[in-house]
Order: C-alpha cells, then structure tokens, then sequence
C-alpha cells in the first residue's frame, strides 16, 4: 500500500466520521424541503447547486475535457444520465415510503455493482460476494414486505399480492431499489472514464450533466423552480452543501489516505446515521421487518464490498 506524500492534518478516521454524518443527514434534509417544494425540483436544486460550487474550482482542469476522445466524452454524459435517474428515483421515493426503507435499499448499489461488473467490467466474483448478494437480496425482500406483513405473536400475516403492487410503500421502495439500480450504472460507466480524468473535473462534469438533465426533465413535467417560501431554499441549500459537497467530499478525500474497503465499509453507517436522525427529527420508528431486513442487507454488502476490495492488497492513491 502507497502511503500519501504528507501526513494528513485532520485524522482521516475521524473525517469518515464527520462524512457518514453529513450524508446521514440527506434523507431527513429531503423530506423538510419536500413540505414545500416536488421530488424533482429538489433534485434538480441539490445537483445544481453542488455543481455550481464546483466549477470554479474545475475550471483549471478543462485540459483535461478537451484531451478526452468522443467515446469518453459520450461514457461521460451517460455517467450523468444515470445520476440524474438516481437522484431522482430516489428523492421521489421519499413521498411513499418511509426513510429507513428507502435508505437501506437505496444503499444496495455495490450489490448491483458487483453484478454488473462480470458483464461490463469483465470482473469475476468470488463465492463469498454471491453469498453476501444472496443475504443482501433476502433482506430487501423483508424490508420491501414490511408494509404488506406483520407478525401476531409468532404468527406472520401478509396482505394479498394485489394490495402489495397497490399500496404507495411499495411504489417508494420500488424507486428506490430505482435509485440504486441507477447509481449502480453511474458507477459502472464512472469506472470506465475515471482513470482518464481527475477526481475534480469528473466530479463537476457529472454533477453538470446531472443538473442539466435534471432541469430538462423538470421543465417537461411543468414544475415550478422558483416561489417556494425561504425556508424551503435553507433545506435545499443544506442538500448541496451537507451531504453532497461535504459528505462526498470527504470520502474522497479519505481515500487518498485510507484503504478503499476500509471507505466503503464506512459508507454503510448511513442507514444507521440516517434512521436515528429520522426516529429523533421525523419521529419515524421503522418495524421489525424493517430492521431484520435492514441488518442483513448491510451484512450482505459488508461481506461483497471487503471480499472485492480487501484492504491488504489495496493501493491508495491522493484523491
């Protein structure tokens, strides 16, 4: 393992911590902001703004854009497309169901990662990520059914299938799992363009694009950008500034210092952070099923994500 030139001046365990926090906090953010204004302007609000707070700081690198061959330019604006489809999917399933749901299944892009990656990236997976797929799978099903099905005494009854494809909890958890899906194909064709490219300039060209498409499609759906009271622009602005550009900020950061493996398990502290945060601030109790699922879901990405990326072997590289 590559150890950075220069000791950080902020330890960087404890800056996952502050990022785990910041990103904790984009569901709740979400769902004040969502009293006043639609899914999609959020969406469109957050990705604006954290790109506009980049590209001042990109500009020196537009070099880089212009060396880029047209396949890489096209991989970069479809990097985007999946973004936008990620933010909003999921942004919009926090009107149907509740935040630890969406969270927990929103959270399974490394599943899906890691499925696509064999096709895509030509990637093999080992045995052990098929079982943490297979677990992180068992427990989606329990955290999808929990709005369908509940336990009388050590008895568990379900709704009939029709009342489960009716029902709004299953609409949200629906784009939610959206969201990850979506996340998932950013990542896969990032992967492809991210070595060509700096993490800055990246970054800000997919937040753009993101934007860009995000602001088409708000447009086409007759939605209003402006006119919502100022408190809801405080919880937009709080969006872009918490969990996008300090939250992600972080983790890059930290991934010039720390193993990768040791980064993303940490990722796995939002659906905690996030749900704690929701049962204080929105009074939001997830049930039983809801926390089983929840549990094996993270165990299930635990095991994928340390089995792909174990930590003695990864070398770390300035963010």
């Amino acid at each position: 393992m590559n150890k950075p030139n220069t000791r950080p001046s902020f330890p960087p365990a404890l800056a996952l911590l502050v990022g785990v926090l910041a990103v904790s906090t984009s569901s709740i953010l979400i769902r004040f902001a969502q009293e006043y204004v639609p899914s999609l302007v959020i969406a469109t609000w957050r990705m604006g703004l954290a790109s506009l707070a980049l590209i001042p700081f990109a500009w020196r690198y537009r070099g880089e854009l212009a060396g880029l061959t047209g396949r890489q330019r096209v991989l970069l604006v479809l990097s985007g497309v999946f973004l936008a489809g990620h933010f909003a999917s999921w942004i919009s399933s926090l009107e149907y169901t509740t935040v630890a749901s969406s969270v927990v299944l929103v959270t399974t892009t490394p599943l899906w990662v890691a499925l696509a990656s064999p096709i895509f990236l030509k990637e093999r997976l080992s045995p052990t990520v098929w079982l943490g797929l297979f677990i992180a799978m068992a427990g989606g099903i329990l955290v999808g059914m929990q709005d369908y099905c509940e336990f009388a005494g050590a008895r568990l009854t379900c709704s009939s299938v029709s009342d489960l494809f009716a029902a709004e909890g299953f609409r949200g958890n629906f784009m939610a799992l959206a969201g990850a899906w979506f996340s998932a194909g950013y990542i896969v064709i990032g992967r492809q363009i991210r070595g060509r490219m700096s993490m800055l300039p990246y970054t800000c060209s997919v937040y753009t694009v993101s934007a860009v498409c995000l602001l088409l499609l708000t447009l086409f759906t007759g939605e209003q950008m402006t006119g919502y009271p100022p408190v809801a622009y405080l919880w937009l602005i709080g969006l872009a500034v918490l969990p996008q550009l300090v939250g992600h900020s972080v983790f890059n950061w930290a991934l010039g210092y720390l193993p990768a493996a040791y980064v993303a398990i940490s990722l796995l502290g939002e659906p905690t952070g996030t749900t704690i945060l929701a049962i204080i601030l929105l009074r939001e109790t997830p049930a039983l099923m809801e926390v089983a699922g929840g549990v094996l879901v993270l165990l299930g990405i635990l095991m994928s994500t340390y089995q792909r990326h174990p930590a003695g072997r990864e070398e770390v590289r300035p963010a």
